[in-house]
């Protein structure tokens, strides 16, 4: 199934093979426009819709926080485009966004005359099973991993 709307959100869920229930995956995918910040609380809500279903109480809360903070990142850091990619399967979650600027990203430390910045990479340090940035062609990728602990 594919589902498109007009913020540019495309969901597409897909069954892998030989799976049934335990197989499946799906997947939401964004292309998020240059400085666009209203894609941070749009990306929010069709990640809560993807993940609905999914994982320990409180855990989809924590995707949703970890994704926020590498959308908001990809958004202020960079002059260009990203592509959120967002995979739940039996395994767990992986959340991934694409920028088009080839600096890596360092967490560091908050300063406290910072406000609320400098601090999401420390939270997704923090917060996720497995994390890290990898070179992607022209850009990079920063991702997380949530793992499918059930309650």
């Amino acid at each position: 199934m594919i589902a498109n709307t007009s913020a540019g959100t495309q969901a597409v869920e897909d069954t892998a093979d030989g799976g049934g229930e335990r197989g499946r995956t799906s997947q939401l995918r964004r292309r998020l426009g240059r400085a666009d910040l209203r894609a941070v609380p749009e990306t929010r809500r069709a990640l809560r819709e993807l993940l609905r279903h999914w994982g320990r109480p409180g855990q989809s809360e924590t995707a949703e926080l970890l994704t926020s903070e590498l959308v908001t990142n990809a958004l202020v850091h960079t002059d260009q485009d990203a592509v959120l990619t967002a995979t739940v399967g039996p395994d767990g979650l992986r959340v991934e966004v694409r920028d088009f600027v080839a600096d890596r990203p360092q967490p560091r430390r908050p300063d406290t005359g910072d406000g609320t910045h400098g601090r999401g990479l420390v939270l997704v340090q923090s917060l996720a099973d497995a994390w890290g940035v990898r070179p992607h062609g022209i850009g990079k990728a920063v991702w997380f991993e949530l793992g499918a602990e059930m309650a």
